[in-house]
């Protein structure tokens, strides 16, 4: 059989020798049904190389997620941009994606507990509605992701969503203020804020001294404009103190904010600086006494008095009766006098003791005794 094979071979060799006139080649043989047909090369091929990502590079600074969606017309929804220019009047609905969604806004809504405004939490995520808006909600709506753990909860950092809104309304170029003339305290171990924010994005803002009547430059390095906030002042001293108020230019009007006034504070931030007195150390049976703790502090700070005497226990009637007042100490400095008085009327053997004061802000508290004897 293999040699009739070949046999067969032999002749449709010479066959096409014959038909072609050409030789085939010797070194040639016919290839086999199958048989790969491509030549292989000598070329050389540079090997590719994967990109690797830098993992630590990636996960250094991790990304914070929005979370927040504009609810529009017709049901449609956008990501709100940083800041957003609206006509007062207009209703605006924000949702937060999360079962548990913490919100901010301007303060101004909270403080009058006001009914436009409406925070709802749904199953899948947190609703904010305000309706008929006006030029004094400019400001700041922000949510964020709450992470609990039983009745504790904390800020996630990751999830979180803002926009700032401008409600503009005709003929108020600023947001209203509550009166017609405020107090700023200049504290020089902290910035300080003359809070004239406007409702138009684009508008100039400056800011004037009243008297001698001047426009005082915000240069950058002691005086900055911030949109958000109003004119800070970075490092207050005294030179800064004053009446001041803002102008601002828009769409070819103009407008005069509130009144400021800028008092330097003499006394730096801290627990409160506390003092005792009692009327008299030795009483007699049948006499009244009185027993005086003084707070030397910042202008804007509250303080809070708890006091311990001995008769405490026995449910002894005293009075006690708070007070505060501004004081001016010379050279345009203000600090706030903050007393607390107790009173104990017909002086009996178990009134005789230590009388202790505690005076609490929100930097921290300072206790002082004085020691009542019964003479």
């Amino acid at each position: 059989m293999k040699v009739w094979l070949l046999l067969g071979l032999l002749l449709l060799h010479e066959a096409l020798e014959d038909v072609t006139g050409q030789h085939l080649p010797k070194n040639k043989r016919p290839k086999e049904p199958g048989e790969n047909r491509i030549k292989p090369t000598n070329k050389k091929v540079k090997p590719r190389i994967p990109k690797i990502k830098d993992r630590d590079s990636a996960n250094s600074a991790p990304k914070t997620q929005s979370i927040m969606m504009q609810v529009l017309d017709k049901g449609r929804f956008q990501k709100p941009a940083a800041t957003l220019s609206l006509l007062a009047g207009q209703t605006v609905e924000l949702r937060c994606k999360g079962s548990r969604i913490g919100w901010s806004y301007p303060a101004y809504l909270d403080t009058f507990k006001d009914s436009r405004l409406s925070v709802k939490q749904n199953e899948r995520y947190g609703q904010l509605t305000l309706v008929n808006s006006t030029s004094a909600d400019t400001g700041e709506f922000s949510c964020w992701v709450q992470l609990c753990s039983g009745y504790i909860c904390r800020k996630d950092e990751a999830k979180t969503g803002s926009t700032y809104i401008f409600f503009t309304e005709k003929g108020e170029l600023f947001v209203p203020s509550p009166s017609y003339f405020d107090v700023v305290y200049l504290n020089p171990d902290r910035q300080a804020v003359v809070p004239c924010r406007v409702t138009v994005l684009s508008a100039k803002v400056t800011l004037h001294r009243e008297f001698p009547a001047k426009e005082i430059p915000a240069n950058g390095t002691d005086i900055v404009y911030d949109m958000k906030r109003g004119f800070v002042y970075l490092q207050p001293h005294s030179e800064h103190q004053g009446v001041v108020y803002c102008r601002a230019e828009a769409g070819g009007r103009s407008q005069i904010s509130v009144k400021y006034q800028l008092l330097y504070v003499a006394v730096p931030s801290g627990p409160p600086s506390t003092t005792i007195l009692a009327s008299s150390n030795k009483v007699k049976s049948g006499d009244d006494i009185s027993v005086l703790c003084t707070v030397l502090g910042e202008p804007d700070v509250e303080v809070e008095f708890t006091w311990i005497f001995p008769g405490l226990k026995d449910e002894r009637p005293v009075t006690i009766q708070d007070t505060w007042r501004l004081i001016h100490r010379g050279m345009g400095h203000t600090t706030r006098i903050s007393q607390s008085v107790i009173t104990v009327e017909d002086f009996e053997t178990i009134d005789a003791g230590y009388y202790i004061c505690t005076a609490q802000n929100l930097q921290g508290q300072t206790t002082v005794a004085t020691t009542v004897e019964f003479s």
